[in-house]
């Protein structure tokens, strides 16, 4: 518990310095009419002791559950207890920027490893060291390519989660770029003749995702030549990563920027965050792409070492050659990452496939007991959408069985009706698979 040291003479004195003459003068600014006029109906004030244990009293009501069909963007994965407890050890467990390299040694090779991982992973050239999010990294990646090309108009394909769209929208407003969003097909996949049509000269970027939101992989090969036919670039971006230790990378498929988010490679699902934002480049972009990387280096005794190589932030270069505002990256968060990476090592791809597999004896489970349709048949990763007579009724069954529903896609898509976006990792047992179909073929 936070201990507040300050007496009523301090206060005064503070007051005083600041220019006020009650505490209630630091709250002028707020309107009249928001302001709290009584004391909240809480109970009488208790000692230290007495609040500790009337909060773990109340922790105690706490509900664990298990299984979880929610995916949509963050995913429910094993994190191996050596994550933990390295991510842990005192000379990582700070968010400090690793300036002085004579004392940052370790978190610097953490970083340049990570960053290693990410690019071999996406197919790509280079990778910063994390960004804040998926979301925010892919936002980056159309104001990057605006900015190089300069050009205005950025072209989002309706599938990518509809929090990076939102986001991607809120940048290209405060670049003056704009925005148009391109409609999926029947299957769920890219409406490549709807694409076509909306890239012209003046198209900055294509941002595109695979897995999309449902879950289904998209063939980036064939959006390539459009997109680059035009001088445009390509981003290709993820939500789950896990799903890079099984398909073709990006990069070796014509992306320019690959970016996505990180969480499900040693991070929890946290209540949304801190998240961790992937962002790999080709070579062509080292100098441009936001944030900062760590490099390898020889000092002069011939010793291997690492330090920031380069730092596009605003505070370290002129104001005007700087490429980003993003000021910190997630380190602790891509250290997570790192050291999952290096705990699974090939292991990854089996861990892919097995979260493959599962999601399809759902799918096929479903669709058999409750007649439900699959709504996008074709390849999937991880996750799927079905079309059932009443999504809240169904999710409400399943939480009173302590089951975490799926996502109703109709509050993002209104044309989606009735439809549910189901997630399966391999936290699901072949038992919770069954007991999951069970209950919703009741």
């Amino acid at each position: 518990m936070d201990y507040l040291p300050h007496t009523p003479n301090d206060l005064q004195e503070m007051m005083q310095t600041v220019g006020i003459e009650k505490l209630d003068d630091l709250f002028v600014d707020i309107p009249e009419r928001y302001r709290l006029k009584k004391l909240l109906d809480v109970p009488p004030s208790l000692s230290e002791q007495e609040v500790a244990g009337l909060m773990t009293a109340m922790s105690m009501k706490n509900a664990s559950v298990p299984i979880t069909l929610t995916g949509a963007g963050a995913y429910h994965h094993y994190i191996p207890s050596v994550v933990g407890h390295v991510i842990s050890r005192s000379e990582f467990y700070t968010a400090y920027t690793p300036y002085q390299a004579e004392i940052s040694q370790g978190i610097l090779q953490a970083i340049y490893e990570y960053q290693t991982m990410i690019a071999r992973l996406t197919g790509m050239q280079v990778a910063n060291a994390s960004m804040y999010d998926g979301a925010s990294a892919m936002a980056e990646a159309a104001v990057l390519a605006g900015k190089t090309l300069g050009r205005t108009k950025i072209v989002i394909i309706r599938s990518v989660h509809p929090e990076y769209r939102q986001v991607v929208s809120t940048y290209a407003w405060a670049n003056g770029y704009d925005v148009v969003e391109v409609s999926c097909g029947a299957s769920g996949r890219i409406d490549t003749e709807a694409l076509a049509q909306a890239i012209d000269e003046n198209t900055a970027a294509v941002l595109i995702q695979s897995p999309n939101f449902f879950g289904v992989i998209e063939d980036i090969a064939s959006v390539e030549p459009m997109t680059h036919s035009k001088g445009a670039m390509l981003v290709s971006g993820f939500t789950d990563a896990t799903s890079l230790g099984i398909l073709k990378p990006a990069g070796e498929m014509g992306a320019d920027i690959v970016v996505g988010e990180g969480q499900s490679f040693g991070n929890p699902m946290n209540y949304g965050g801190p998240y961790l934002g992937i962002f790999a480049s080709t070579g062509k972009y080292l100098r441009k792409i936001p944030g900062r990387l760590a490099g390898a280096t020889l000092d002069r005794e011939g010793k291997r070492g690492f330090v920031l190589t380069l730092q596009t932030r605003e505070q370290h270069i002129r104001r005007e050659k700087a490429t980003s505002n993003i000021c910190s990256n997630e380190a602790l968060c891509a250290l997570a990452a790192g050291v999952y990476l290096v705990s699974l090592g090939k292991n990854l791809k089996t861990l892919a496939e097995l979260n493959v597999r599962k999601t399809q004896y759902l799918k096929k489970k479903l669709a058999e007991r409750t007649g439900w349709k699959v709504l996008f048949p074709g390849a999937v990763y991880n996750e799927f959408v079905m079309q059932c007579p009443d999504p809240g009724a169904v999710n409400k069954k399943l939480q009173d069985n302590g089951i975490i529903g799926g996502y109703e896609l109709e509050k993002d898509y209104p044309e989606l009706k009735n439809t549910l976006l189901l997630c399966a990792t391999e936290m699901l047992s072949k038992d919770d698979l069954d007991l999951i179909v069970s209950i919703a073929a009741q």
